[in-house]
């Protein structure tokens, strides 16, 4: 058995996949090994032939179809021999101590259920959907409103981006996107894996739930720092709209799945929770907001 099993899924991110793989081999990889695993989603942009060429150590499991992100991940587990897994998107460049640091961190503390490193865009800008708290209704309101923005510093107010935290000190967090996530294999299979119900968005929301369930924290280390172009298999982000161009259809299918997503988290974890007139609110506002979403893909 290995240290740390990296997980890879890419759709048609055939340059930023060559620039990931190549941070990897650059990084300082464990002291008890490193195994890297690819599972390309149907890419028709020469993906495969590049993994399989200029990295002949990486495993590769070709899909010959779109799985989506949750099932393809538990494909690549599936393959996996490490005590400890990263789920790394493809849109990501790691610096040197990105491996070994947060892996020493979860080792040392078993209270750790999963962590996260700093990411920031090719700006500079820190990614805040790696900072989160819980999607409650509460906290989405807050945030859709703007009451998150205004009140930036406001535990109150900001329970969705956390903006509040001191972000130059490691802390525990509840929502870590799906960009950089690493957990113990042993509480990655005791909750069940990631929920492929979800295509596409929701499923990493769905997985910190199921951790932070177990009474486990997820942290958040920003001692390391990770380049992350963000959105480049969708083209639904502005942050990568100059690297990343995918057809309107698979734009549109991404925002028709970012919208499933919401429905799905909410029903699943929520639903009973607030009374109905809570519920029948919070889904109007999704289905309001997604067809905004759809709408604007479908005309660009």
């Amino acid at each position: 058995m290995t240290d740390l099993s990296v997980i890879i899924v890419s759709y048609n991110t055939r340059q930023l996949l060559d620039d990931c793989l190549a941070s990897l081999q650059q990084a300082e990889a464990p002291r008890g090994g490193l195994e890297i695993i690819v599972v390309d989603n149907a890419s028709h942009d020469g993906s495969q032939e590049m993994v399989a060429t200029k990295y002949p150590d990486v495993q590769l499991l070709a899909l010959t179809e779109n799985l989506g992100f949750a099932a393809a991940n538990n494909r690549g587990v599936a393959l996996a021999n490490g005590r400890y897994y990263l789920f790394l998107n493809s849109d990501t460049r790691i610096e040197a101590e990105a491996l070994e640091r947060p892996l020493t961190y979860l080792c040392d503390h078993p209270e750790a259920g999963a962590i996260t490193v700093k990411l920031v865009y090719p700006n500079g800008q820190r990614d805040p959907d790696n900072h989160r708290g819980f999607p409650t209704p509460w906290n989405a309101l807050c945030h859709f409103t703007g009451l998150g923005k205004l009140f930036r510093h406001s535990p109150r107010f900001n329970g969705y981006f956390q903006s509040y935290a001191d972000f130059s000190q490691t802390h525990a967090i509840d929502v870590t996107a799906g960009s950089f996530l690493m957990m113990p294999a042993a509480l990655f299979q005791q909750i069940g894996g990631w929920d492929e119900t979800y295509f596409f968005y929701g499923e990493d929301i769905d997985l910190c739930y199921r951790i932070r369930q177990t009474g486990a924290q997820i942290i958040y280390y920003p001692h390391v720092q990770v380049l992350h172009y963000k959105g480049a298999s969708s083209g639904l982000r502005k942050e990568s709209a100059d690297i990343a161009n995918p057809p309107k259809e698979t734009r549109v299918r991404v925002a028709r799945e970012s919208v499933r997503a919401m429905q799905l988290f909410y029903r699943k974890f929520y639903r009973d929770q607030y009374p109905p007139y809570v519920t029948a609110f919070v889904l109007a506002g999704i289905r309001l907001r997604g067809w905004l979403r759809i709408v604007k893909h479908q005309l660009t």
